[in-house]
């Protein structure tokens, strides 16, 4: 038994020894060097990049095997780093513990590695001699940089095939391809003769669409969202389309778009189209926080593919100004059901209906809307869409009772050219509607137009500073104010337009037989400015100034009436949009006093 314990405990020394010893090698071999002759600043920040031994973790470093493998692959790295700018005579040295590591086999390891140093004479830099792509598709140009005299950088080589093959894809040349290529290298006189022949290959037309990987979606219903022209000619274009039309539903997690590898006679070319679906049912919660607003909340459930046909049927709800100062609690109820590529690929069917009980401070109203419409998809940035729409309220307000009745036409467009929807930096956004309608009863018949345009501009490194604005307008014509539906009249006020200023606080005043009646306007415009920084990349600040203009009838009238309200912002970045904190105080009007605060998800706008 002696024996026994005198032997483990012998065990636990060798073995804490070993630990010590190779903790004591890891901090030996974490140094590795690495040099450039001359030391350009900008290659040496590329050749650092482009090294795998740097790449490696310090505590893998401790690992003789993953160094040597780290330093065979080493050359190769480095010399396409070079040869991308255009270096074609480097020499390269890795040592490991004064060895190249080229020479070491593999069962030749040493057990441990005390240094390891790379390094690097690039050489003199090479131009261009000769620089040729042919045959090219018409109309096609090739890189600047890919011409006699400039810099011999492989990249050029490269992007100049891409784009001599690109242009006569564009043109239906599906199978265009480099055929023959003769790059050499003058290292006497330092140049570089790229001539490279391209085969174009005929020209061919879409064939048939096979589709895999579908689970409940129908087979025919793909098809027509995808939109491929089949039996005409062949177009990258309109195969990234279909593509993006398909991952637009949201029935998709993935899509997944590949040519045939051989031509179907006699000019066919038929794609494979695979994809994965994802989950059919969504839903989503939200909150918004104002001090005078009160208590937001909001959610959906929503059903991705109900038919089998892409049909989304989407189920939303709102409880609004709960604990709000100035009204009670609004509730809301809607339904919407979508249907892509409903007469086009590009154009969905939209029919909607909502239900409502408004409490505001100047009304109270039961709503009920119903409505059918088209969108069609114009572009990646622009869309268009045209619907008819029944709208009915009843309530009562100062005056008593009311009753409105009519029948709308919406038509609008939307050109969002912002880079990203929740937090941008840059582009712009503008949305136009008008809406002829139709009253019956004591509802009177007119015009409504809105607009909302915003533009960004970043400032500085990687965008830290952002100058944000928006312009907001309405125009009620042809109706007079009190015959024209209350949810349709503007009002001021709040997180939507002048923030530090109670919701909806700025109206008008109307003489209803001798009653005062305070009701929306028929002339709107709202101006926001935002200046944003980033303080950190989670922490920003903003500062804002919003006024806000409400008035009957022409602008400029006696009775027009303004309000204004700044403040200070944070914001703390997600992956899903920054929260929002905003503080804001009127600095103009007569309509609110005291701060007021919002909370959200994204930028204000």
């Amino acid at each position: 038994m002696a024996t026994h314990r005198y032997l483990a405990r012998l065990a636990q020394h060798i073995a804490l020894f070993a630990t010590i010893c190779s903790l004591s090698a890891a901090n030996a071999q974490d140094r590795i060097a690495f040099s450039v002759k001359d030391d350009p600043a900008p290659l040496t920040d590329d050749l650092r990049d482009a090294s795998l031994l740097l790449a490696i973790a310090p505590e893998e470093r401790s690992d003789p095997q993953v160094v040597l493998a780290a330093a065979r692959g080493e050359y190769s790295r480095l010399i396409g780093a070079l040869y991308a700018k255009g270096y074609y005579s480097p020499v390269i040295e890795v040592l490991i513990d004064g060895r190249e590591a080229a020479s070491i086999a593999p069962l030749d390891l040493p057990a441990r590695i005390a240094q390891v140093s790379v390094s690097i004479d690039p050489g003199p830099l090479f131009r261009f001699s000769r620089a040729t792509v042919a045959p090219l598709a018409p109309e096609t140009a090739l890189p600047n940089g890919f011409s006699a005299g400039e810099i011999a950088a492989s990249g050029q080589v490269r992007a100049a095939v891409a784009t001599a093959v690109d242009g006569w894809r564009a043109i239906g040349h599906a199978k265009a391809m480099p055929s023959d290529q003769r790059v050499i290298a003058d290292h006497i006189a330092t140049t570089l003769s790229a001539e490279v022949a391209i085969d174009p290959g005929p020209r061919l037309r879409f064939g048939t669409l096979t589709i895999t990987g579908q689970d409940r979606m129908r087979e025919r219903r793909i098809r027509k969202i995808a939109g491929l022209p089949e039996g005409e000619v062949y177009s990258p274009e309109e195969l990234r389309l279909a593509a993006e039309r398909l991952r637009r539903t949201g029935v998709f997690r993935s899509v997944t778009m590949t040519e045939d590898d051989t031509i179907t006679s006699p000019d066919l070319i038929g794609i494979t189209a695979t994809v994965a679906e994802e989950k059919t049912r969504r839903y989503s919660i939200g909150a918004e926080i104002a001090s005078l607003e009160g208590v937001t909340l909001s959610g959906f459930w929503l059903h991705r593919n109900l038919l089998g046909g892409a049909e989304r049927f989407k189920i939303d709800g709102e409880i609004a100004n709960i604990g709000a100062q100035n009204s009670d609690v609004d509730y809301s109820l809607g339904v919407t059901i979508d249907r892509p590529a409903t007469l086009t690929p590009d154009t969905t069917l939209t029919f909607n209906t909502r239900i409502a009980r408004l409490d505001e401070e100047d009304y109270r109203a039961d709503t009920f809307t119903i409505g059918i419409g088209l969108t069609q998809i114009i572009s990646e940035q622009l869309t268009a869409r045209v619907g008819l729409q029944y709208d009915f309220s009843d309530g009562t307000d100062a005056a008593g009772d009311f009753r409105f009745r009519n029948l709308g036409l919406p038509i609008g467009a939307t050109w969002d050219r912002r880079d990203s929807k929740t937090d941008a930096t840059s582009g712009f956004y503008i949305d136009a509607e008008i809406k002829p309608f139709l009253g019956f009863g004591t509802t009177d018949s007119g015009t409504r137009l809105t607009f909302d345009a915003r533009a960004y501009r970043g400032l500085g490194e990687n965008n830290r500073v952002v100058l944000a604005g928006r312009v907001q307008g309405g125009l009620i014509t042809g109706s007079r104010l009190l015959a024209t539906p209350r949810d349709d009249l503007f009002y001021s006020g709040g997180g939507g337009t002048v923030r530090g200023q109670p919701y909806q606080s700025l109206g008008v005043t109307a003489n209803d037989g001798g009653t005062p009646v305070e009701t929306g306007g028929t002339r709107f415009v709202a101006l926001s400015a935002e200046v944003r920084a980033r303080v950190t990349d989670t922490i920003g600040i903003v500062g804002f100034v919003d006024t806000g203009h409400v008035s009957d009838g022409d602008f400029g009238n006696p009775g027009d009436d303004w309000h204004a309200g700044a403040g200070l912002g944070l914001r703390y970045a997600t992956g899903f949009g920054p929260i929002r904190f905003d503080v804001a105080a009127p600095v103009g009007g007569t309509t609110g006093d005291g701060v007021q605060f919002y909370i959200g998800i994204g930028q204000s706008f």
